[in-house]
């Protein structure tokens, strides 16, 4: 396998519906997958770009959170409607999406 221009992790830990910190399972994080992952085979993106789901990346009150390497770029409570600006600006145009991305209190 050759080495992917860009490798996005989209959390998708889950805890139980009760606990205090949430989960990104429980905010959607599966439909944001569903839409990385579908928007990569439509375009022909596999390969260039790697799509990875992770567990707890630590900041679950601002979930569903989306990492992007090499730059670790956070983006916090990502939409399915904000995969495909992520994918043409940010992976595709090497420009973060500001609007998007977590507090640099939190990730920087």
């Amino acid at each position: 396998m050759a080495k992917p221009e860009k490798h996005i992790f989209v959390c998708a830990h889950a805890r139980p519906e009760d606990h205090p910190k949430g989960s990104c399972a429980a905010r959607g994080a599966q439909p944001i997958r569903d839409v990385f992952a579908d928007t990569f085979e439509e375009r022909g993106l596999w390969g260039r770009l790697k799509l990875t789901q992770t567990s707890c990346l630590g900041v679950c009150e601002q979930g569903p959170v989306v990492l992007v390497y090499p730059e670790g770029v956070m983006y916090a409570k990502v939409q399915p409607s904000d995969v495909a600006t992520i994918i043409d600006q940010h992976l595709l145009g090497g420009e973060p999406v500001e609007s998007l991305k977590i507090d640099k209190e939190l990730w920087d």
